[in-house]
Parts: C-alpha cells; sequence; structure tokens
C-alpha cells in the first residue's frame, strides 16, 4: 500500500494530501521531485505507481517479490537500488532483516519497503527539516535512506558482539556448557548479515564516483563517507566469522575431552566390577570337588580378596586421573 506521496519544490514539501497522479504532474519541473513511499504493495497496488512513473517490468517484479540480494541496477536511465536493512532485537537476542527498493528517476523516488525492519519516517522526516538537503533533488534521498540504512548496522552490529561474548564466556566457563547450537546459529545470522554489506559495498563505490545524472554532484561526496562505513562494517563482520569459528572448534575440543573423561571413568568401573564378578561366577560353578566350599575361612577369604582387588584398581585408577 502507499504509505505517503508527497512533492517537494524548492526543498520544501507541499502542502496537502496529493493523490498519485497529481504527485506525478508537479514533479515534471527542474526543482520539483516526488517521493512515493510503499508498504509490502501487492501487484495491482503498485501498479498505478508502475505506469506513473514508467518503471521497469523486470525492477517491478523484484520490488513486489522482495527477497532480492542488495544491488544498484539501471533500466533506461533509471537506477533501481536494492538495499538490506537490521535491527537487533532484545528481548529475542536475534537479528531482524527487512528490505528496501528505491526505483530513482529524473524528477521521482519511489521506495518500497518490506518486512518491519525497514521504517522510513525517521529518514523522511530529518530530510523534511533540512531544505537545503532537499534541493540537491532525489538522490539526497537515496543518500539519506542508504545512510540511515548503514548506520542502523551498527547497534545490530553491537548487539552480535554481546552476543558472541556471552557464548564465548559460556564455552570456556567451568560448567561447560553445550553451546554448539548457538554458536550455529549466531554464524547464520553473521553469515546472512554479510550478505547485506558485502553485496553492497560496489555500488555505493559507483554511486560515490558519480556515474549517474540523477546524483548530485554534491551527494556523491556524502556515499563516499557511506562506502568507508560500509567497509567498516563489513569487516567487523568477517571478524565475527572467524571468531565464531575458533570457538565452535574450542567448543567441540572441550566435547571430545569431555567425552574421553567419561570413557576413562566408566572403563574403570567396569573393570572394579569386573574382578567380583569373575570371582563370583568362579565359585558359583557348583563343582564337586572345590576345597574351598567347605573350608570355614573360604567365605570370608573370597570377599577379602574382592574387596582388597577392588581397593587396588580403585587407588591406581584415582592415581592415574581416572576417577
Amino acid at each position: 500500500m502507499i504509505v505517503d506521496c508527497a512533492v517537494y519544490e524548492e526543498g520544501r514539501r507541499r502542502e496537502g494530501n496529493l493523490e498519485l497522479a497529481d504527485a506525478s504532474e508537479l514533479c515534471k519541473g527542474d526543482k520539483e521531485f516526488a517521493w512515493i513511499g510503499l508498504y509490502e504493495p501487492t501487484e495491482e497496488e503498485f501498479d498505478s505507481v508502475r505506469r506513473e512513473f514508467a518503471l521497469h517490468e523486470l525492477a517491478v517484479e523484484d520490488a513486489i517479490k522482495a527477497h532480492q540480494r542488495p544491488k544498484l541496477e539501471v533500466y533506461d536511465g533509471m537506477l533501481f537500488v536494492v538495499l538490506k536493512t537490521a535491527r537487533y532485537v532484545d528481548v529475542e537476542e536475534v537479528v531482524e532483516f527487512g528490505e528496501i527498493l528505491v526505483f530513482l528517476g529524473d524528477g521521482f523516488i519511489v521506495t518500497v519497503r518490506h518486512g518491519p525492519a525497514s521504517d522510513l519516517h525517521e529518514v523522511r522526516r530529518i530530510v523534511e527539516a533540512d531544505p537545503d538537503r532537499l534541493r540537491r533533488g532525489p538522490g539526497a534521498v537515496l543518500h539519506a535512506i542508504v545512510d540511515q540504512v548503514v548506520d542502523d548496522y551498527v547497534p545490530a552490529i553491537e548487539g552480535l558482539r554481546s552476543d558472541i561474548e556471552e557464548v564465548e564466556n559460556d564455552v570456556f566457563s567451568p560448567q561447560r556448557n553445550s553451546s554448539a547450537q548457538r554458536i550455529y546459529l549466531l554464524k547464520r545470522e553473521v553469515l546472512e548479515f554479510s550478505r547485506a554489506t558485502a553485496p553492497l559495498i560496489e555500488p555505493i563505490d559507483r554511486l560515490a564516483a558519480g556515474r549517474y545524472s540523477y546524483v548530485h554532484e554534491e551527494v556523491r561526496a556524502y556515499f563516499r563517507d557511506v562506502y568507508d562505513h560500509l567497509q567498516r562494517v563489513d569487516e567487523q563482520l568477517e571478524g565475527f566469522r572467524d571468531l565464531l569459528t575458533s570457538v565452535l572448534t574450542a567448543n567441540l575440543s572441550q566435547v571430545t575431552v569431555q567425552q574421553n573423561e567419561d570413557v576413562r571413568k566408566i572403563s574403570a568401573v567396569v573393570a572394579m566390577l569386573a574382578v567380583p564378578t569373575m570371582i563370583a561366577g568362579i565359585y558359583g560353578m557348583n563343582f564337586d570337588h572345590m576345597p574351598e566350599l567347605g573350608w570355614q575361612y573360604g567365605y570370608p577369604l573370597v570377599i577379602g580378596v574382592m574387596v582388597a582387588v577392588c581397593s587396588g584398581l580403585f587407588a591406581y585408577f584415582k592415581k592415574a586421573g581416572w576417577l
């Protein structure tokens, strides 16, 4: 559905609620542009936007279906940018991802949002409070969106860092709780996060290089700052991947060591039980000629031998660290 439809003239928003057709007509001049915002539109809802701004059908298909890889493509002179958003959910201790797809053309910008982690109300509020910024055209809005998306990566990164430190402490704690499942989940989050940042680096570099006429010259320098920021985020994620691999290896090593210790203890107990079992088995065979059966000290002697052997084995295994 269309959540906002606005036209900006000389950096200021036109008053009143505009229909889509009116917005399309009003942004024909050099000093005006329209910003149409949609949230999870259906094909029917998006069809009117497609017709008004002559959006390319392939880009429209991507915008409706979502779940696209971050990218920047050019269709008939129009820019199509796919951004992955991220935010950390404290209650669930997970990173939630969303998607923003941007159409940028002559005198218009269309944004399509998918997922709860894709809100643009704050971006719109910030740019509308800065007319000088909006005078640079729809490219300035694109920069504001990309800048906000990359800035929002930072708290998500910090949330991930906290989770990784927590699982690292669990692995090396005296209790040695099994954390393999949690580590795998974190590795998946880091991998998905990397899929949001790494493919975006090259498109942002192209925007900063000024290859597109819809991006004002003054805006290009700001894209360079976003590019540097994004690279730092991607480097942090790469460090997280390496750290989680090391933590997982350490966790599996500790599990193996613990299993070996358990096997030794079980083996020691079995060995101690084997001796009295063997002796009892011998004297339970009921042969006619077993002198010890008729000897008055036979029973206490057998019990004593059992106790002595078991005590000796216990002392040996204790000294060897098996018990």
